[in-house]
């Protein structure tokens, strides 16, 4: 019995130390989600406002000759992919590495400590990721894509519906997609073919920034839900600890006193 009392007493200090770094890990995420979610929203708005430029250009018959809409018959696909920066985010970083089962031969670019260190190159922390990173990952990629090195162009990254709901996603982005949507008030200069081959490395770059702070904020929310969950199972299981350690303890001294009364009886 003192065994067991002894065991269920380290079991309660063990999950009572897990308890705690739960709820720091939770308050830290707190912390960050106010700022997450307004830079998610600025890095959208931009994005959106470079994606309906394209959309516009996509539209005119002269830039569908631009090497950035050819479409090709064989699959060589290059993708970034956004992971997080640490675990304990419930399952945000297995449903970025479960999709990528899809691409088992992609040329990758990863964000995110998590992808970097699967993927075996330099650590790039989505926290921390600039436009100066995007736009050199998005000049390899064009470069690359112009001249028919690679045939696709993709990112990997979780979309934010809200604190409790994140998805995992792939966005294209090359080649462009052939539209009928044209602009009656937009002039471009010096023409429309060129404007687009300009403008597609600033896109890919606005798209890439744009994707690895929605993929923070939904991080970030991850691992707030995750940690709010963890906290709660470890804050149960050590009620239910307390309750066996109470029994234990009250029929370990049931027993003494038996043992006692038995023992003045026979005297």
């Amino acid at each position: 019995m003192g065994t067991d009392i002894k065991t269920l007493r380290v079991r309660i200090k063990s999950v009572d130390s897990t308890l705690h770094l739960t709820k720091a890990m939770g308050l830290v995420a707190s912390s960050k989600i106010r700022r997450a979610i307004e830079s998610m929203a600025r890095g959208l708005e931009y994005s959106t406002a470079l994606e309906e430029t394209v959309l516009q250009l996509s539209g005119v018959e002269e830039c569908r000759k631009s090497p950035y809409m050819a479409k090709r018959d064989t699959n060589r696909t290059s993708l970034v992919v956004i992971a997080g920066d640490r675990g304990l985010a419930g399952g945000y970083n297995a449903n970025i590495f479960r999709l990528m089962r899809e691409f088992p031969d992609a040329t990758v670019y990863p964000v995110g400590k998590r992808a970097c260190d699967r993927f075996g190159k330099k650590t790039l922390l989505a926290e921390k990721f600039t436009y100066a990173d995007a736009r050199e990952i998005a000049d390899t990629v064009c470069r690359d894509f112009a001249e028919g090195k690679i045939d696709r162009f993709g990112i990997v990254c979780t979309k934010y519906h809200s604190m409790m709901s994140q998805e995992a996603c792939v966005r294209w982005l090359l080649p462009l997609e052939k539209t009928d949507k044209k602009s009656a008030s937009a002039v471009f200069e010096p023409d429309e073919i060129t404007v687009l081959n300009r403008v597609i490395p600033e896109y890919v770059s606005g798209m890439i920034v744009s994707a690895v702070k929605e993929s923070f904020a939904s991080e970030v929310a991850a691992r707030r839900v995750a940690m709010d969950s963890a906290g709660k199972n470890a804050q149960e299981m050590i009620d239910r600890l307390g309750l066996e350690y109470n029994r234990a303890r009250q029929g370990a001294i049931t027993q003494e006193i038996t043992e006692i009364v038995a023992g003045s009886e026979g005297n």
